[in-house]
This record gives C-alpha cells, structure tokens and sequence, in this order.
C-alpha cells in the first residue's frame, strides 16, 4: 500500500490519532499483515495530545464478572438476531450465548453458514441460513487478510468465487433480521442486532432497521496501544511509548485495508438491497469506533485484562462455555486412555491445510521424538496416518470431555479450544499458529506462561515441534495454567455479557405503551407525543379500524447517522471532492458499461441454454432470439438510467456534498488550537435541515463577533502582551471562520435535508418491506396466542388516551 493510499484515509481520522502516511503495509502468505513503522514516526506521534493519553495499563475489574442470582425482569422480551461468520469455534460461544438471552425470555435467531443448522438446531435455537461455506472462505482468509487478494488468488481466480460468497451472505444477514423461517414460516423482525464483526453486515443491517446493535467477539477489534490489531505483524524495533502507538495505529491500518476489500460491495448493497446512503470512504474503516457501539469482549480479563483507554461502552465478559453436553465415549476411545499415560491432544480445528499428509508425518514425528502417547483430531484437513498403538484418530468429540483425559493440548491457537484448554488447566495448553488471527492467542497463552511461543506454520518442523510439546509438560507450564484456570472458574462470562447487553439497550424508547412487557415496533402521531405500538398492539388497533396509515410508521428506537467526520476545510472539500468525482465516473462509465454488460448476460444465458442439449433448450432458441429487441431496449435503458445517475450525482455533489463539507470543516477549525466545537443535530428532512441552518447561523455569528474580545482578553490575562495578540490572531480567524460558515450552512443544511426529503419519498422499497413483515408477525402473534375481548377493549381505551392525550403519557396496566 502507497503513501498516498494511507493518506487518503485520514480526512476523517482526527490528525492526532492516525496520521499514516509514512506507514508501510503489504500482505503475508500466511495472511497477516506486515506493517512497517519507522521509529522516528512513532517517537513524534507519541508527542501529539492524543497519544500521550494512551494508558495501557490495565484498568480495574468490572463487577460484571459477579455471579448473579437475580434475573432483571424490567428488559422487554425482544427478538434478538445473533450474526456469525466462521467456523464452528466461532459459532459455538454464540450458542451459549443464546441459551443465557432465552432465560431473561428474548427470542432468538442465530444466523451464520448454510453447513451449523443441524448443530444450532440441536440447541434448540432457531437458526437462520446465511450462505457461505466457511471452510472455503476460512481457507481463502487464511492467504487473504481482510479479504485483500494476493497474488496466488488472482491467479487462482478465487477473488470472483469468494466476493459472490460475501455478497450472498450480506443479502442473507439482511433476510435473517426480516425474513420468516424458511422453513417453519414463522415470522420474525428483529428488534436487536449481536454479531462478530467479521459478519460485515451488521451496522447497515441496524441503521436500516433503527435497532440496537452490540458487537461481540473473541478477539480485539478495538483500537489500543496494548497489543496490536491480531492480524498485525509490526516491524517496529521500539518499545515503551512509541511501541504503544505503532500498536494503536496497526487497527487502523488493517481497518482500511478490509474496508478496501469490501467497500464497494457493501455499498452496492446497502444502496440496492437496503435503500440507504453509501457510507463515506473515509468512514467505512471506522464506523463501529465512530458510532460508539458497544463491544463485548469473549475472554477471560485474567488473560488479557482490560485497557484503561477502552470507554464504558466495552466490556470483557470472560469466555463463553456452553454446558458441556452429555457424552459417552466410544469403547476404542477408552479402551486408548486406558491402556498407558495420559496423552497429548493435538488438533487444528476449522483450518483447511493445503497439504494434510505432510503435516501429518511431521506430527507424528514430533510425537514420537517427545516421547508422548497422542489423541489426534481429524478436523476438517481429514487428518490420518497408519495404526499405531501410542496414537488415536478421533472425529467429533467434545473438547470438554476430551480434555479432562490429557495431559497437554497442542492446537490451531483459536479462541474456544484456547478457552477450554485454560479452563482444565491442570492439561498444560500448547498453541500453534495455522490461521491469520491466530498467533495472538497463542501470544498472550506465552504470556500467561501457560503455554510456550506459539510456532508460525511457515516455521514449524518435527524439531521445534517435539520440543513445544516437551515445554509444555514442565512445571513451570503447569503452574501458569493451573493460575488460569482458577481464575477462569469463578468468572461467569456469558452472564456478563448478557448484563452488558441489557444495560446498553434504550430501554423506554424499546417498550410498547400499551404492553410495556413488549418492544415498540410502531410509531403512531398523536396530538402532543408519539404513542409506542408493538407488533400486537397495532394489529388489535388495526382491527378496531383506529389508526390512520398516514400517522403510523415503523419505530426506531435506536437511529442511527453516518455522516462523514470533518477537521478542517481543506482536507474536508478536497475529500468530498474526490468522492463526488469518484461518483461522476462510475455514473459516467455506466453509461457504456451497464448496456454492454446487459447484452453479455443475455448471450451467455442464451448459450448456456443452447449447449444444454434439452430439448426445451432447442424448443425456447427462437423466442430467445425474438427476445433481442427487448436486450436492445433493456441496454438502452441502464444507459439511460446511468445518465440520470450522473446528473442527480453532479448535481448533489455540487449544491450538497461539497457546501456541507466546507461547512462542517470551517466549523471544525477550532479544534484545531484545542477548542470543543459543540456537534451539530443530525439532519434527516427539510425542516430539520432548515433548524439546523438557523442554529448554526445564530451561534456562527454571535460568537464570531465576541470572539475576537473573549480570546484578547484571555490570552492577556494568561501570557499578557504575547497572549492578547495570539488571542487577537485566534479572534480574526473565528471571525472569518465562523462567519464563512454560519452563510454556506444556510445553503447547505437546507439542501441536505431536501436531498434526504426526496430519497426518503423515493426509496420506499425497504420500509415497506420493513413494515410487511412486522405486520405478518403481529398476525402470527395474536393467532399463536389469542386476545380476550376484554384484553383488547381495555388497549383500545388506552390508546385513544394517549393519543387525545396533551401531558406526560401514563398507563398503569
């Protein structure tokens, strides 16, 4: 990655906290991601404010790690989808997750690959399909971090194959918040969003349904100077201060990157399947950071502690454990453990390998030179070799079963068999590294002495295998493990992170007025206020004919604004700018692209039909050929329609995007020499566009002439003659900063909320489909369990109480 593409992603990074250009990243074999800092970067970065407040020493407990007897019963029982890209390690915590959200009486969704339904079933969780085969695309992230492709997967024509992949799980994430059970045909509409970040669909999938959303996941997503991003390799000799902040800068480094890799298909499809806005370039990377969603960590404080810079809205919870399941084992199984001394378990989980039998053979070397009886797991590479009394292939075990028997646990380094291993600590826990994110567990196991350094795939031999294994069984080792695992059973993780979910949810905005047991899905006008419906209580006021569509839309109770961060006004138009521009060209090149692609489609398909050899094929060819006027009209259409894109993007770009940015970046300039700049209200329509305009005009004004007289005087009273002309020199700028501002803002404010006006009147396809499927399911919900006559006489007099109702709403039910 160029200078210049580093550059480019920091308008919207404060320039304080990630300027990059000197920064160098390129891409390993074994997907991680090679960051080369230079030292003198670092040492002047840790100079700036913003670093010079990074604390990494870890903060205090959260009394969140309690055990907890009493249930809170005042969180309203919600619909609840859980999304989850990965393997089955990835999934499994999630199930555990579920079973604790089922008792506080929420229902839920699990929503992950087509490969977990019978596993998910099983726990009795209703399951919804995604797509996406994960040993494929576990197997292509392991040689493409982020999803950037190296040059092995250009030439072996993955980037195609697995860009479809992600693009049919994004519209599968989007069906699992909306869509009934494809199976069962019960309905269900989301009212919360949980998901692992890799599962990319989330934040749109809650800003289009205004929905809490509350991310989850077992390694770090979050900015620190801690330790670095885990798919990070810096090339950074430096230490203390200055290794601090290369470690901070590595998550925005690998940020972009993924957001390189998936940018546009993500706004392709929030734009075709979700009728919203493109997030803006420089916003991708850092949305989950910029909209402060709160972030629940999966792993045992007493491993990785939490940093003092993480805010309140993350938490670590400790690791999830599901109960572990009833298990017998199979007579072979224990007839091996036995018939000797404990062995070692080794198995690596979800990682595909690319050549199983050789490390297979260097396995079984390294066994053999340890001197160790091993129980091996097959895993998804089909491990296996020859009989051998001291060996045993087991399939699908349980590794809570499994690693009771053990004495040392040699594996892939993924988050739930570390988790297990540190759990029964009393079987030392060895970790290896196979997959991009994996070095990092192994890393803080060393750490913890409970395990010794994990070993990189490209490095590893039978040799310094054999000699992990013979670390692993010291005393030292065991020592380390057996600390952990006592501290690991007295935290109740999935406890906490339950509780961290419901103390992050707008309660009262989420509560129905007239079953407050149930969320509000539904928002009707009344005379003074907004009286909050759930699905129930609209289909029963539906039926008494007492609503007025025109007054009724789909509730959010947590909206969410992407808007684009500005921190000065050159950077700020010269980036919206190139957006705009950016914009203008892909219209442009629609113009030509779009016909030729809608010819090409229709003669492959009329090919495919041909070659086919049915005789139906051959019966359809001549309306496939008739059919060729309609291509040319269809052709001529996109054209047209790509025209009509370039002159709304021409035109919102010129009298939109490029007033608001200098707007928004005059406004910031404060900021600039260490003064808050209040943020402004967000603007969905006309009139709050027009409010927003008036504002800004009032304050820009008023303080830029007192400025001048506020900052004179404040700056004599602190530096005297030399502080009264800095603060004159501050004054003049505010003056004509401000001045600027608060005349183009009337322009530009007003103009903003037209553009959303309009596109809100346009792009009715996704509300409605919102509003389709909230109905079906109060429908479903009133037939699945009936009201009395009485039951709904008594919400029908609430509600013509509320809504006729000019005070404070209060219903005593």
């Amino acid at each position: 990655m160029s200078n210049a593409d580093m550059a480019s992603m920091n308008d919207n990074e404060h320039p304080n906290e990630t300027r990059a250009a000197a920064i160098d990243a390129s891409t390993r074999d074994d997907g991680r991601v090679d960051i080369e800092i230079p030292t003198n970067l670092s040492r002047r970065l840790s100079k700036l404010p913003n670093f010079e407040e990074l604390d990494t020493t870890p903060g205090l407990a959260s009394p969140a790690y309690q055990q907890y007897e009493n249930r809170d019963h005042s969180v309203v029982a919600l619909n609840i989808v859980i999304q989850v890209i990965g393997s089955r390690g990835d999934v499994q915590p999630f199930i555990a997750l579920a079973h604790e959200l089922q008792i506080h009486g929420h229902r839920i969704r699990l929503a992950t690959h087509d490969v977990f339904e019978t596993f998910v079933q099983s726990s009795n969780i209703e399951f919804y399909p995604v797509g996406g085969d994960p040993s494929q695309l576990m197997a292509y992230m392991v040689k493409n971090p982020g999803l950037i492709p190296s040059i092995d997967s250009l030439r072996a024509g993955d980037i195609n194959t697995k860009r479809k992949m992600i693009a049919q799980m994004l519209d599968g994430f989007w069906d699992s918040c909306i869509m009934p059970d494809p199976k069962t045909g019960d309905p269900f509409v989301a009212d919360a969003i949980i998901a692992n970040p890799p599962s990319f669909a989330h934040v749109h999938c809650a800003e289009a349904l205004g929905v809490p959303l509350h991310m989850m996941f077992t390694m770090p997503w979050t900015s620190t100077g801690a330790f670095p991003h885990p798919l990070a390799n810096i090339n950074d000799p430096s230490t203390g201060k200055e290794r601090e902040v290369a470690n901070y800068l590595s998550y925005s480094v690998v940020e972009f990157l993924t957001w390189q890799g998936l940018g546009d298909l993500v706004n392709h499809w929030r734009e075709t399947k979700l009728g919203l806005e493109h997030v803006p370039m420089n916003e991708g990377p850092r949305l989950l950071k910029s909209l402060e969603v709160p972030f629940t960590y999966c792993w045992s404080p007493a491993l990785i502690p939490k940093p003092r810079e993480w805010g309140h809205n993350i938490s670590i919870s400790g690791f999830f454990f599901r109960q572990p399941p009833s298990y017998h084992p199979p007579s072979d199984l224990e007839a091996f453990l036995k018939s000797g001394p404990k062995p070692i378990y080794v198995g690596f989980g979800s990682i595909v390998v690319d050549d199983p039998a050789r490390l297979t053979i260097m396995v079984l070397k390294a066994i053999k030179t340890a001197g160790v009886r091993a129980i091996i797991s097959q895993g998804w590479s089909k491990l296996e070799g020859e009989d051998d009394p001291d060996i045993f292939y087991v399939g699908d075990c349980p590794h809570e079963y499994l690693f009771q028997q053990v004495s040392a646990v040699v594996h892939h380094g993924g988050a739930g068999t570390t988790a297990c291993g540190l759990f029964y600590g009393r079987r030392r826990s060895l970790s290896r590294s196979l997959e991009s994110n994996q070095p990092f567990w192994g890393q803080m196991v060393a750490n913890a002495s409970a395990g010794p350094q994990p070993i990189p795939y490209s490095s590893l031999t039978s040799r310094n295998l054999a000699e992990a294994i013979e670390f692993s069984l010291t005393p030292d080792v065991e020592s380390g493990a057996q600390r952990m695992s006592e501290s690991m059973k007295v935290e109740s993780g999935v406890q906490a992170a339950v509780q961290h979910f419901h103390s992050n949810l707008p309660i009262e905005p989420q509560r129905c007025d007239l079953f407050p047991e149930l969320p509000a899905s539904w928002s009707y006008k009344g005379k003074r206020h907004q009286v909050l419906l759930s699905k129930k209580a609209e289909r029963i006021l539906t039926g008494a004919n007492k609503l007025e569509k025109s007054k009724l839309k789909f509730h959010k109770p947590k909206t969410i604004f992407i808007e684009s961060r500005r921190w000065d006004p050159f950077t700020a138009v010269g980036s919206a700018s190139m957006e705009v521009a950016a914009s203008m060209a892909d219209a442009t090149a629609g113009v030509f692209v779009k016909p030729y692609e809608t010819i090409k489609e229709h003669q492959t398909r009329t090919k495919t039909s041909l070659e086919s050899g049915s005789s139906q094929a051959r019966s359809q060819s001549d309306s496939a050929s008739v059919s060729e006027s309609g291509v040319a009209r269809r052709a001529v259409g996109t054209s047209t329609k790509s025209l009509g894109k370039l002159a709304v993007t021409s035109a919102k770009g010129i009298f939109v995007d490029i007033p608001i940015a200098v707007t928004d970046g005059l406004r910031a300039v404060p900021n600039l020499y260490g003064e808050d700049v209040k943020p402004r209200d967000h603007i969905t329509g006309f009139r709050s566009g027009a409010v927003v305009a008036g504002k800004n005009f009032y304050h820009g004004i008023f303080e830029a002439l007192t400025d001048i007289a506020v900052y004179t005087y404040h700056g004599k009273r602190q530096e005297n003659a030399l502080g009264a002309a800095k603060g004159l020199g501050k004054g003049a700028l505010s003056l004509v900063t401000k001045t600027t501002a608060a005349t183009v803002g009337l322009v530009a404010y007003p103009a903003q909320g037209i553009h959303r006006s309009i596109r809100a009147a346009v792009v009715t396809s996704t509300p409605k489909a919102i509003e389709a499927a909230m109905r079906i399911e109060g429908d479903w919900l009133l037939k699945k369990k009936p009201v009395s006559e009485d039951e709904s006489r008594v919400a029908v007099a609430d509600f013509e109480t509320l809504r006729n109702s000019k005070s404070v709403k209060v219903v005593a039910r």
